[in-house]
């Protein structure tokens, strides 16, 4: 049960794992910017650190997809 190489990732996924983090900060910041929400520095450093939980939360605060959802189509 215990296995002392869990923790040994290959090379090419910490690369892939630093392109995705990369880009989703590169995302968050500029769109943050694009749509003059505050504190675009936040999202970036965020999204660098973490993921997906940035990239969903700022879904839901800045672009606001949620509001999407609730409306009805006019008939």
């Amino acid at each position: 049960m215990n296995n002392p190489n869990w923790d040994a990732l290959p090379l090419w996924a910490w690369i892939s794992l630093a392109i995705l983090l990369l880009s989703q900060s590169t995302w968050l910041f500029v769109d943050a910017r694009k749509r003059s929400a505050r504190y675009p520095w936040f999202w970036g450093i965020w999204g660098i650190i973490q993921m997906p939980t940035p990239l969903i939360i700022y879904l839901f605060a800045v672009r606001k997809i949620h509001r999407g959802w609730s409306r009805k189509p006019h008939d």
